[in-house]
């Protein structure tokens, strides 16, 4: 079984004639696109708008097969030259397709008659969501002129940022007892058995960041600074309002949401201090403490032993599901273990031009690397439910984004819990489970909170690292109460996560809460209905692409504004909690 992805079903190199015969096929289609969209026919509205989504269409697949590559070979390796190279030229060319973006949603925008338009053409039947909501949108669209010099200066200005953040945490090397290490290597050693190297690793990790922080403080502010620009341009309001309606979702469903959160962490906190007590000290859990395993769950697997764990949980879910998952460990789809260059925690990339997913990690043969994969194959199985779309109805936004990948931790957690005969056993498991509940919820408002802070320091001026640490710490402080010691808090993790630094995805933090917290839903529902869920389940995955969040919980009749659903689906991780609290007890 191999160890590492094979890229070479999508190209055989940068040197490919097929991967430079896509970039010319690429340049050609948007050097078409913008040609007709810079005349379009006021009149004849039905024939311009064809055309205008077939070379739409065109560009956007050609464009998300050229990128994934490039962006998967850098992520084994930041310094690959061959691949910085490729995406710049690939960034400067998919530039030139903003101003058509912004002359189609005008042209939507002023097109009164769009629903008899789409009725009368079967082509656009398929894209009627997709281009109701550009009509909407048109609304916070500037000029073409304007939109394409955002779009240019995005290459140096946001993404050059994010690429920065990206080379300094994944090359920075940890003294660590005499030997140097990656980040990722160092990180991973936080679910060591031993307190002591749990505790060495941290202070290596937060000596590691001592090293970039000035880098990477002034990518944040230069990404949340330009974000803001935008937004005031656009006069679309801020930068969460502009979030949300990227992520199809009403500000109801996120307060609802945030709501229920907010009640349940003090529950969160007794399960740290409950943990802290049972590591042999009290008060609050120590932050390197954080994910000291517990029980018997030390256990440690092979790549080869993962995969037939995974196989035979979720077998019994979903067939489909479980031939994917054979045909990721068995084609190499995933790459599995650190090394130098290569970025730190886990992802899936879904690939449906050659109906195939790739999936990162930074494997170590704990049993959390195995929920890893289950979450990132969530993402595989999602993909792989869209990939006959057309090329525009493949996407899916941030919240559902996490439904399957959270959905089939459930499944693979809590079938290790019921199997578990041993307590010792069974609270290793619990406490594994628990430790990834609390972070998409305590850690994950927490990032939340923060990046609201950030963003609105950003209106004001620079924030320099150690002001960024102290808006760091309050709001760990916020989510994770008293069940932490705030003397241990990481001050730093606004270093490490690469979630803060997109100038084109803000607040990627809130849709693991939804995620969390919708999948437990649907998971209540699964055990309710058995077999029965399944085709429901599958509806609901591929309605992600062109629907609403509310649309796509409404297939499983779920009303995402009503806080009593996220109350309901809290309930279940409260009784997590519960029964961890009587297992340590006794």
């Amino acid at each position: 079984m191999n160890k590492e992805w094979d890229l070479t079903p999508m190209y055989k190199g940068f040197d490919d004639a097929a991967f430079q015969g896509d970039v010319d096929d690429l340049t050609k289609t948007v050097g078409e696109l913008r040609s007709f969209t810079a005349q379009m026919d006021p009149v004849d509205r039905g024939h311009v708008i064809h055309r205008a989504v077939e070379l739409w269409e065109r560009t956007e697949d050609l464009a998300y097969r050229l990128f994934s590559y490039t962006a998967l070979r850098s992520a084994t390796n930041t310094m690959d030259e061959e691949a910085a190279a490729a995406e710049a030229k690939l960034g400067r060319l998919l530039s030139d397709t903003s101003a058509p973006q912004a002359a189609i949603q005008t042209y939507l925008g002023s097109t009164e008659n769009l629903d008899e338009i789409i009725d009368a053409d079967p082509f656009l039947r398929d894209y009627r969501f997709i281009l109701k909501e550009q009509k909407e949108a048109s609304k916070y669209t500037l000029d073409e002129k304007v939109e394409e010099v955002i779009a240019k200066l995005d290459l140096t200005g946001g993404r050059a940022w994010e690429n920065l953040q990206g080379y300094l945490s994944s090359t920075v090397e940890a003294d660590y007892r005499g030997e140097k290490k990656t980040l990722s290597a160092i990180r991973n050693l936080a679910y060591d058995a031993d307190p002591a190297v749990r505790k060495d690793a941290y202070d290596a990790e937060l000596a590691c960041y001592e090293k970039i922080k000035d880098g990477v403080c002034f990518a944040l502010n230069s990404i949340k600074a330009e974000v803001n620009t935008i937004c005031d341009l656009r006069k679309g309001g801020s930068p969460l309002e502009m979030t949300l309606r990227s992520s199809r979702m009403k500000k109801s469903t996120l307060d609802a949401m945030i709501t229920a959160v907010e009640e349940a962490l003090p529950c969160f906190w007794e399960y740290l201090k409950a943990k802290a007590k049972a590591l042999g000290y009290e008060g609050g859990l120590k932050w390197w403490d954080m994910f000291a395993p517990m029980g018997e769950n030390t256990a440690t697997y092979t790549v080869e032993e993962a995969r037939e764990y995974l196989l035979n949980h979720f077998r019994p879910f979903a067939d489909d599901m479980a031939d994917m998952m054979e045909a990721a460990f068995d084609d190499a789809w995933i790459d599995f273990y650190p090394r130098s260059g290569k970025v730190g925690g886990a992802f899936c990339e879904n690939l449906p031009q050659i109906k195939q997913s790739r999936i990162l990690t930074n494997f170590d043969g704990a049993f959390g690397d195995i929920v890893t994969l289950a979450h990132e194959l969530g993402h595989a199985y999602h993909g792989m439910l869209l990939e006959n779309n057309r090329p525009l109805n493949r996407d899916y936004t941030m919240p559902v984004a996490e439904t399957a990948s959270t959905f089939n931790e459930t499944v693979i957690m809590n079938a290790a819990i019921r199997e578990a005969k041993d307590p010792k056993v069974k609270l290793g498991l619990l406490e594994s489970q628990l430790q990834d509940t609390t972070q998409i919820m305590c850690d994950i408002m927490s990032r939340y909170w923060f990046e609201t802070a950030v963003f609105e320091k950003s209106q004001e001026g620079f924030a320099f690292p150690d002001e960024l640490c102290a808006m760091m710490k309050e709001a760990q402080k916020r989510g994770y109460g008293d069940g932490i010691d705030q003397e241990t808090l990481n001050p730093y993790m606004w270093v490490c996560k690469s979630h803060y630094y997109s100038s084109g995805l803000s607040f990627y933090n809130f849709p693991y809460a939804f995620g969390g917290l919708f999948a437990a839903g649907l998971y209540a529902q699964y055990l309710k209905e058995g077999a029965a869920f399944l085709p429901k389940y599958r509806a609901l995955l591929r309605a992600t692409a062109v629907s609403t969040c509310e649309d796509v919980a409404a297939v499983a009749d779920i009303d995402l504004s009503d806080v009593e659903f996220w109350r309901g689906s809290m309930e279940i991780f409260k009784e997590r909690i519960r029964l961890f609290l009587e297992l340590v007890n006794n």
